[in-house]
């Protein structure tokens, strides 16, 4: 995954858990259009503490995740979605209903998390 699509789960779980001025910030720099010299500007603060303040938010929201882990298990909660999709055309274009059972190993996974 690329860096902006990590910064973007990261702040979808765990944005609402910064300041509102850092989300504020964070969204306007991060994916909107401001550069650091025009948020700077625009929050009447350095270029210097903007760029300090977004690292610090970044440090949050890993930090976050380190110990939640909810990114990860999004993420592998997609991957076993996509797999049981493929087993279940592949049940459906061959007929072989031994691969039911892949199906009911990553559903049992799946709720044991």
């Amino acid at each position: 995954m690329d860096k902006l699509g990590r910064e973007s789960l990261l702040y979808d779980f765990y944005g609402e858990l910064l300041t509102k001025r850092q989300q504020e910030i964070y969204e306007n720099v991060r994916f909107g259009d401001l550069s650091l010299s025009e948020a700077a500007a625009s929050y009447g603060i350095s270029r210097q503490g903007i760029h300090d303040m977004l690292r610090r938010a970044d440090e949050a929201l890993e930090a976050y995740e380190a110990k939640l882990g909810l990114v990860e298990k999004y993420l592998q909660d997609r991957k076993d979605g996509q797999k049981i999709r493929e087993l279940a055309e592949r049940i459906r274009s061959t007929g072989d209903m031994a691969l039911l059972d892949g199906i009911t190993a990553l559903a049992r996974q799946i709720e044991e998390r």
